[in-house]
C-alpha cells in the first residue's frame, strides 16, 4: 500500500531505504528541538510548552509534505527566524512575544494565499536552471559550516570573524572523529552510514562528557502542555509600521530560505524537471504555509523546510515516505523527549558535514564559460555561508544575474518574474 501510494519502486527506491533516510533527516534535525525552546523562552515564552509547540508544528508540516507533496522533505520552525523572533523583534524592538507570534500568524495567512495564487511557485520557477544548480551547492558548503560550527571546529574571532576552535576540546574530538568515523562507513558502502555515524558520535559524546544521560535515566515522559502560549495573539498593533516591518522580514527570509531548499535539495536528488523545475512544488510550499500557520497557533516562530532533508536524501530517501517517516520520529520525540535532546550537536555535525559534500556536485552542471551565469552562480555559492543564510545567498545570484544580463545586452534571457523580484531586493537592501 506504501509502495503504490507514493510510488516507491517507481522512483527507485524501497520501503527499508525511505524509512532509514526518514530517521536519519529527523537525527539531523533533532536539535530543533532543544534550540528553538531555548532561543523563544529567552523571550519569556515557557520552554516546555515551545518544545511541545516546535514538535507538533513539525509534525503537521511534515505530513502535508509527505501526504499532499509526496516529497522527502521535512520542516520545523527554522533557525534564524527564531532568532530574528526573540532577540530582534522582543528583546530588541521591545515588543511582547506575543506581539511576534501574531506577526508569524499573519505571515502563515499570506504565504497560504500566495500559495493558493500559484505566486510563490511563479517564484520558483522563474530562477534560471544555473542558479538553481549552484543553490544546492552553496546549500552544502552552509550546512558543512554549520556543522562545523555546532562542533567547535570553527568559532568566531573578532580579528578574523572566523577560526579554528580549540583542537583539544571534548566536542571538537567528537565532530571530527565523527567526520572520519563517517567518511569510512560511506567508503565501505555501508548502508545508514550518516545514521549510524550520529549514533557513534553520541555515544562518543556521552565518555567525554559532551553531553549526558537524563536526569534518573528517565527516558520517557508525557510532554508539557502547550495552554501557557497556545492561541497567545496581540492583534493591537496590527496597523503599525513595525509590524509592517517585522512581517515583511519574516516573508522575505521564509519565502527564500524555503525556496533555497526546494531547489537546492531537489536538485541534489535529481528531482528536477527538464525545465529545472521541482515537481509538485505548490503542495510543497503549502506545507511550510500550513505550518506556519498552526504553528504560530501552537506557539512557536515560523515553519519552514529544512536544509536538513538533504541528509535523508543522501541516504537514498526520495519520496514522501521519507517525510512520513520523519514525522513519525517527531511524534515519538514528544514521548522520549529526554533522550533526542542530549544528542548534541557535535554529534550530528558529521552528518552534516558529509551531506555538504554531497550537495556540492550539482556544481558540475553549472556553465562556467559562461560569465554572466558563471559570476551569480558563484556569488550565490559564496555568499550563503559567509552571510549565515540561504536567503541572501540567493538575493546575491539573482540580482548579478538581472544585472549582467542586462549590461551585456542579453535582456531577453530575464524574465519578468526575475525582473520584479530584483526590483525588490534593491528595494529591501536600501529602503526598507
Amino acid at each position: 500500500m506504501l509502495d503504490k501510494f507514493f510510488n516507491i519502486t517507481k522512483q527507485g527506491s524501497n520501503v527499508k531505504t525511505e524509512v532509514v533516510a526518514g530517521i536519519t533527516t529527523f537525527m539531523t534535525m533533532a536539535y530543533i528541538l532543544a534550540v528553538n525552546p531555548d532561543i523563544l523562552s529567552a523571550t519569556g515564552m515557557d520552554k516546555g510548552a515551545v518544545f511541545t509547540a516546535t514538535a507538533i508544528s513539525a509534525i503537521i508540516a511534515t505530513l502535508v509534505m509527505a501526504l499532499v507533496a509526496k516529497l522527502p522533505f521535512a520542516l520545523a520552525p527554522g533557525m534564524g527566524l527564531n532568532a530574528f523572533f526573540a532577540f530582534t523583534v522582543v528583546l530588541g524592538m521591545g515588543y511582547s512575544w506575543q506581539f511576534a507570534l501574531t506577526a508569524v500568524f499573519l505571515e502563515g495567512i499570506i504565504f497560504l494565499l500566495l500559495t493558493a495564487f500559484n505566486i510563490r511557485e511563479l517564484i520558483v520557477n522563474s530562477i534560471p536552471l544555473n542558479l538553481k544548480h549552484s543553490v544546492s551547492v552553496g546549500i552544502g558548503l552552509f550546512i558543512a559550516f554549520i556543522g562545523l560550527k555546532g562542533a567547535g571546529v570553527i568559532v568566531d574571532n573578532p580579528a578574523t570573524l572566523v577560526s579554528l576552535g580549540d583542537m583539544k576540546s571534548p566536542s571538537v574530538i567528537v565532530g571530527l572523529v565523527g567526520i572520519l568515523v563517517t567518511g569510512v562507513l560511506f567508503a565501505r558502502n555501508v548502508k545508514g552510514s550518516l545514521l549510524i555515524g550520529i549514533l557513534f558520535s553520541t555515544i562518543l559524546a556521552l565518555i567525554l562528557g559532551v553531553t549526558q544521560m537524563p536526569e534518573n535515566y528517565k527516558f520517557v515522559s508525557l510532554p508539557p502542555s502547550v495552554s501557557p502560549i497556545f492561541f497567545q495573539f496581540d492583534f493591537s498593533q496590527i496597523l503599525t509600521i513595525d509590524m509592517a516591518i517585522v512581517l515583511f522580514t519574516f516573508l522575505f527570509v521564509d519565502m527564500f530560505d524555503t525556496v533555497g531548499t526546494l531547489v537546492g535539495v531537489a536538485s541534489k536528488a535529481d528531482m528536477l524537471d527538464k525545465d529545472g523545475r521541482v515537481p509538485r512544488v505548490k503542495q510543497a510550499l503549502f506545507a511550510d504555509a500550513i505550518g506556519t500557520f498552526f504553528g504560530s497557533i501552537l506557539g512557536t516562530s515560523t515553519v519552514t523546510t529544512y536544509v536538513e532533508s538533504a541528509a535523508g536524501v543522501s541516504e537514498g530517501g526520495k519520496t514522501g515516505m521519507t517525510a512520513l517517516t520523519t514525522a513519525g520520529m517527531f511524534a515519538l520525540a514528544l514521548l522520549f523527549a529526554p533522550v533526542f535532546i542530549m544528542i548534541p550537536s557535535a554529534a550530528t555535525a558529521p552528518a552534516l558535514v558529509i551531506v555538504g559534500l554531497f550537495m556540492m556536485s550539482p556544481i558540475l552542471k553549472v556553465d562556467l564559460n559562461d560569465f554572466t551565469e558563471a559570476i551569480p552562480a558563484f556569488l550565490c555559492i559564496i555568499m550563503m555561508p559567509l552571510t549565515f543564510s540561504i536567503a541572501d545567498g540567493i538575493v546575491f545570484g539573482m540580482l548579478a544575474y538581472v544585472t549582467l544580463k542586462l549590461l551585456t545586452g542579453r535582456y531577453k534571457e530575464i524574465s519578468p518574474v526575475m525582473l520584479i523580484i530584483a526590483v525588490l531586493f534593491i528595494i529591501k537592501f536600501y529602503f526598507a
